[in-house]
């Protein structure tokens, strides 16, 4: 048999991969800590 590209097995191999590579990019993705004063918070607390 001759050479031939298998274009539906490729495509399938690149979204797979594409797909983990998201994924562990969502895991590892940190949420960006967001500086909070704290001492404000409790005033604002004992005001109420």
């Amino acid at each position: 048999m001759g050479y031939t590209k298998l274009i539906r097995k490729s495509r399938r191999n690149k979204t797979i991969a594409l797909k983990r590579v998201k994924t562990i990019q969502r895991l590892s993705a940190k949420p960006v800590i967001k500086k909070v004063d704290v001492e404000a918070i409790k005033a604002e607390f004992a005001a109420k």
